[in-house]
């Protein structure tokens, strides 16, 4: 079988770790795997599209890009995801003692958020408080861009700012929120939540219409690890799920409308084009 390529992003130390055991699994099962890291998911995408890996692990955005740049003769397909990638909500909150407390409250106020590229902290919480009719000062956190948010640092920086009093409310992934109060960054009862958007999916195996046969072994194993066994646990673990679903769509339609409605598409296309 031809050894089947694939791309991720460096955004963590153990990005490392996690698709060394990956590759070492795979091999043992008759699928001779390899992967390539990417500093940003543009250019991950865009070997992707040259043909330089197989398959991507793509966030939202990365897979939206894809997608949009595939219409043009070519498809695009998610052919697994995380069960953790699922439903997930973002919300917006604000200081306990403080003013604000709905949306409306937020009008001429200093919103912090993610990088500017974050679809959890940034792109899908400012369209849903657009769609609330609400438009803040908007106070980035742009930490290592490229990354579309999967490195936290920024959420986390804007959670700091909230309580520092720099900024009036600051977005967040949910899950991020309960992390962060289990690390003891938000303390018991210091924010309450003011907005919480419609529930979206997030991270996606994806392929091209090119790809070679091995990606559907590659699916096969992925769906049938099970975390009940100890050589599969410690690899779930270190990516953060407890077992692999089928690729899903539906769960992009949020970002869709704020990657439209923002104009980040359009600019990322128009970006690609010129180069």
């Amino acid at each position: 079988m031809t050894e089947l390529v694939l791309g991720a992003v460096a955004y963590d130390a153990k990005v490392v770790p996690i698709w060394d055991g990956f590759k070492a699994y795979f091999a043992a099962r008759g699928l001779p795997f390899d992967y390539v890291l990417y500093t940003t998911y543009e250019r991950q995408v865009e070997a992707h599209l040259r043909g330089h890996v197989d398959v991507a692990w793509n966030s939202p955005l990365a897979w939206l890009e894809t997608e949009h740049a595939a219409a043009a003769g070519r498809r695009a397909e998610a052919i697994a995801m995380r069960d953790t990638d699922r439903d997930l909500t973002s919300v917006v909150l604000a200081r306990a003692d403080g003013p604000i407390a709905t949306p409306a409250d937020l009008a001429g106020r200093r919103l912090g958020v993610g990088a500017r590229d974050s679809p959890q902290a940034t792109l899908i919480p400012l369209d849903a408080l657009a769609a609330a009719g609400v438009a803040p000062e908007v106070v980035l956190h742009d930490v290592l861009v490229g990354k579309h948010g999967d490195h936290v640092g920024g959420e986390r920086d804007a959670v700091r700012a909230l309580l520092a009093g720099t900024v009036d409310a600051a977005c967040v992934l949910d899950a991020n929120r309960l992390a962060f109060a289990r690390e003891g960054l938000l303390p018991p009862g210091a924010t309450r939540v003011v907005l919480q958007t419609e529930p979206y999916d997030h991270c996606n195996f994806t392929v091209l219409d090119d790809a070679p046969p091995a990606v559907t072994r590659l699916r096969e194993l992925l769906l049938a690890m099970s975390y009940d066994d100890p050589e599969v646990r410690p690899l779930l673990d270190l990516e953060g799920l407890t077992r692999w679903l089928p690729g899903r769509t539906s769960g992009y339609r949020a970002l869709a409308r704020a990657v439209t409605a923002s104009g980040w598409l359009a600019a990322w296309a128009a970006g690609r084009a010129a180069r």
